[in-house]
Order: C-alpha cells, then sequence, then structure tokens
C-alpha cells in the first residue's frame, strides 16, 4: 500500500501521489510528455531505457512493464540503455570515456534528450520508490 492516500488530482496512482498539489502534477505531467513523446530520440527508444531504469530505482510500480525487449534493442537503443545503466552505476559521475562512446552513436541533440530522459526518469521512478507504488495498485 502506497505511503500517501490519493490526492485529489490525477488519474494513475503515480499521478494521485503527486496529485496533492494540482500544479506540481500538471507541471509534472507536462514535462513527462513531452520527454516521452517522439523528439530527437524515438519514444519506443525511450521507452526502452525506461524500462533498463527501472529495474534498478527501486520503485514496484515502474518494473511492471517488465526489462527492455531485445527484440526492440538495435544499436542506438543498446548504446542509450548502457549509458542510462553506467549513470546509474556511477551515481551520476558517468566518466568522459563512457560519454564518448554515447556521443558515437548519438548526435549532441540526441545526447541531451537522453540525459534530460534519463534524469526526469529516475526521479520519477525514485518518487514511485518514496511512494512504495505496486504494480496492483487502482
Amino acid at each position: 500500500m502506497a505511503r500517501l492516500s490519493a490526492g485529489p488530482y490525477g488519474e494513475t496512482p503515480f499521478q494521485k501521489r503527486l496529485g496533492h498539489n494540482r500544479y506540481i502534477l500538471r507541471a509534472w505531467n507536462e514535462l513527462s510528455e513531452i520527454l516521452e513523446q517522439d523528439g530527437a530520440l524515438f519514444s519506443t527508444l525511450k521507452e526502452q531505457v525506461r524500462r533498463a531504469l527501472a529495474q534498478k530505482n527501486g520503485c514496484e510500480y515502474c518494473k511492471a512493464k517488465g526489462r527492455p525487449d531485445p527484440q526492440l534493442v538495435d544499436e542506438k537503443t543498446g548504446v542509450a540503455i548502457g549509458f542510462a545503466e553506467a549513470f546509474l552505476q556511477m551515481r551520476g559521475a558517468v566518466p568522459d570515456s563512457i560519454f564518448e562512446v554515447a556521443r558515437e552513436a548519438l548526435s549532441e541533440r540526441e545526447m541531451s534528450e537522453l540525459c534530460a530522459f534519463i534524469c526526469f526518469t529516475t526521479a520519477s521512478q525514485f518518487f514511485g520508490a518514496l511512494m512504495d507504488l505496486q504494480p496492483d495498485e487502482q
């Protein structure tokens, strides 16, 4: 059971925990929608990165969609997942050498979007873990 009751705003269990403050919920949702859609990186790539992050960020609710799908992992997606895993393992202190490997497969625009997506997704998953959200919550 989640550590906070559902707030008056939001649709999902995650949103309802943010829903005690509609302004935070609105801003969080807006940024989430922007980052999840196709941009410099395809949304399918970002979903695979989200799944990889979920495995190590401690949110059971976030793990519910499973691990990255190997059938959807091409070279660019593999590099993005590897970069995200390095970010988690090194607690954000990614060395230049790993950053440079990622930049061989991704443009600066793509790297900027990937880094923003990783940071925001990690914050979201930490919030879910902090709230102790579970996959079976209604």
